[in-house]
């Protein structure tokens, strides 16, 4: 069933639009993402579909009685309540139906049972109980627990007042609170900001399984991935839906650009050389005809627009003028925090050329502080930090605190090498997206994102052979993120980072450090590699008494049993290659279904468009049906050899 849809939303700003041509549906239980460049526009949208604002043109339709919870970006409590009193607030019909039952228990009490007025009461406060039963009155509490838990609130944060929480704490007790009340449709901008990655894993599991629908904007790849499955993509002004998680639609995009162009440039040689045909044959008697012929068909033919998207992205690289040592960084018994108060520690680890270590650690565990103790801005509580030979350093800072407020964008990059021409600065900062009157907008007016690039911008210009980097990836869009991951995986040198953001860590990390209050963990790998060790690591493990008494003792194996093993083997094995031909078969399947949605003539006809989207999501269900069935197959065979 639909919930929302949206039909020809269009939204101006002046005479610019910024989007039109706006069709979206939130199916009933979607989980569906909103994707898009920076001012794009899909806060606009979402501030639309919330009923905030209204478009300029088109209509957004609602089932009846639709409920819709909207978290903005960053947006926090104010309230003088404590923390439990105000997520309390969204139980007062529950609490109002309490006081009228305790009411009704009240004059039960003073009635005589045999009246029919006691009867009466009796009946009423049976439906009014049931009604409370319902609508989770027995469990309310326990929610508010749970979901408080799976924020990071304890019990001993029920009392605090909202008021004296941090900018992080307000935003996600305004997320909770958004999930108590469970509105049919639940839309957040940003939701992962400000957490850490176990409450991203907890939210991300509560999400899966929550029995409205969510329509989501975030950066956060990782958690798109986990989350959703199905796709609006806001690029070059207008809304293309794709099914499938971020990941997957990444691909499919590529591909229908890929086939949009392959159409396109068929065209363009048709068109091309029915053209020439016609200024070398038009003015020939002899040929005449047949060029008018040819015109004719030029002047029929429907012509497809050049494939757009908006992409335009940063581009640039680190450079190094030397190599450094082996020996990047040693690290023994560092105690990190402020004033002699700790935050965590002993940390004892080492840097290695050319390892990529990303440091993860809860929110508030001093992740931050290490790196600034290593650099010297604060002092360690205790321990020694050691530095190799050679190193040419460039550290960024998450708070942009090297930047100077009050400068202009060519000014903060040309004053550190005022050597270089500014043809050559402004042409680096055009790399970067500051082009035109953007290199003289003062520091102090930037956006999050535009600092963020302007500090790596300022990276990009000075040799280095070991970065440190805090939370690179913070303000950046996905465009950008993709191409800081291609910078460092392409850099020879060695980097050091703090990040949470997991497929950030996945995609350029060597190594990672688990950062806890009494010390940090090392683990091989990225971060899907430090879950898998860490799950490793929490299971038991049996001792050589238990594995003894577990495994039987081996034998000759008579012939019956030999062959009984090998035919029982071979229709595993039977099973498994026909599961895997399926799999190919349903591959291919989708791949035609997107070949044919991609082809001007169904592209544009709504109707046989959503036929073939319907067959397409048949056949993913049925793929992913198959890929489980092979899966559990695989691993009985791989048991059965184990074993055998």
């Amino acid at each position: 069933m639909i919930l929302l849809q949206t039909n020809d939303v269009m939204r101006r700003f002046g005479a610019d639009v910024l989007f039109h041509n706006i069709d979206l549906q939130i199916q009933d239980h979607g989980r569906t993402a909103l994707v898009g460049r920076n001012g794009a526009g899909k806060t606009t949208l979402l501030k639309m579909i919330a009923g905030i604002t209204q478009p300029d043109e088109g209509t957004i339709s609602k089932v009846k009685d639709l409920t819709i919870g909207y978290l903005a970006q960053d947006q926090g409590l104010d309230s003088q309540n404590n923390i439990w009193a105000e997520l309390d607030l969204v139980f007062a019909p529950l609490h109002k139906m309490e006081k009228e039952i305790y009411q009704l228990e009240d004059q039960l009490g003073d009635l005589d049972s045999d009246s029919d007025q006691y009867q009466q009461v009796l009946n009423k406060y049976d439906r009014l109980q049931d009604e409370y039963k319902k609508q989770g009155g027995f469990e309310y509490e326990s929610r508010m627990r749970g979901i408080l838990h799976g924020f990071g609130f304890g019990e001993e944060y029920y009392d605090t007042p909202v008021d004296a929480l941090s900018g992080g704490q307000k935003t996600k007790l305004a997320l909770a609170k958004i999930l108590l009340q469970e509105p049919n449709l639940l839309i957040l901008d940003e939701p992962t900001n400000h957490l850490d990655m176990n409450v991203l894993a907890w939210l991300e599991d509560y999400l899966k399984s929550y029995r409205g629908a969510l329509l989501v904007v975030s950066h956060d790849r990782y958690f798109l991935d986990h989350v959703v499955k199905d796709v609006y993509d806001l690029d070059n002004r207008t809304l293309t839906h794709y099914t499938g998680n971020y990941t997957q639609f990444v691909a499919y995009k590529q591909e229908r650009l890929k086939a949009e162009w392959k159409h396109y440039d068929q065209q363009q040689k048709k068109i091309a050389k029915l053209e020439d045909f016609v200024n070398r044959n038009i003015v020939r008697a002899s040929t005449t005809k047949r060029a008018q012929a040819r015109r004719k068909q030029l002047e029929k033919m429907d012509r497809l627009e050049r494939p757009e998207t908006d992409d335009r992205s940063i581009h640039f690289q680190f450079h190094s003028d030397k190599d450094s040592g082996t020996e990047v960084l040693d690290v023994e018994n560092a105690k990190v925090g402020y004033d002699e108060q700790v935050l965590a520690g002993p940390l004892s680890f080492t840097v290695r050329k050319p390892q990529r270590i990303g440091i993860i650690g809860p929110n508030g565990i001093g992740k931050s502080t290490l790196l600034k103790s290593l650099l010297h801005q604060i002092p360690l509580v205790s321990g020694t930090v050691k530095f190799g030979a050679n190193l040419e350093i460039g550290y960024y800072d998450q708070e942009q605190q090297q930047l100077h407020p009050e400068k202009t964008v060519l000014d903060e990059v040309w004053d550190d090498h005022p050597e270089v021409p500014e043809k050559d600065i402004r042409s680096l900062l055009g790399s970067f997206l500051f082009v035109g009157d953007d290199v003289y907008k003062p520091v102090h007016d930037l956006s999050g994102g535009e600092k963020a690039r302007l500090e790596l911008t300022k990276l990009s210009f000075k040799p280095i052979n070991f970065l440190i980097l805090d939370e690179p990836t913070n303000h950046l869009d996905i465009d950008s993120r993709e191409v800081l991951e291609n910078a460092i995986n392409e850099f020879t040198g060695t980097v050091l980072f703090v990040s949470h953001d997991r497929y950030f860590i996945n995609q350029v990390a060597t190594d990672v450090l688990d950062m806890h209050k009494d010390g940090i963990t090392y683990y091989e790998g990225n971060y899907d590699d430090f879950l898998a060790e860490q799950t490793k690591r929490q299971s038991s493990i049996p001792s050589d008494n238990t594995n003894k008494q577990a495994t039987p003792s081996t034998g000759k194996q008579s012939y019956q049993q030999s062959k009984e093993q090998q035919k029982a083997r071979r229709k595993l094995q039977r099973q498994v290659d026909k599961l895997e031909q399926e799999m190919s078969e349903l591959e291919d399947q989708q791949t035609q279904l997107q070949e044919k949605m991609s082809q001007p003539e169904i592209a544009t006809d709504i109707g046989k468009l959503t036929d073939l989207q319907k067959d397409l999501d048949a056949t993913k269900d049925k793929a992913e049906e198959v890929e489980l069935a092979w899966t559990e197959a695989a691993e009985k065979l791989e048991e059965f050899d184990q074993q055998n």
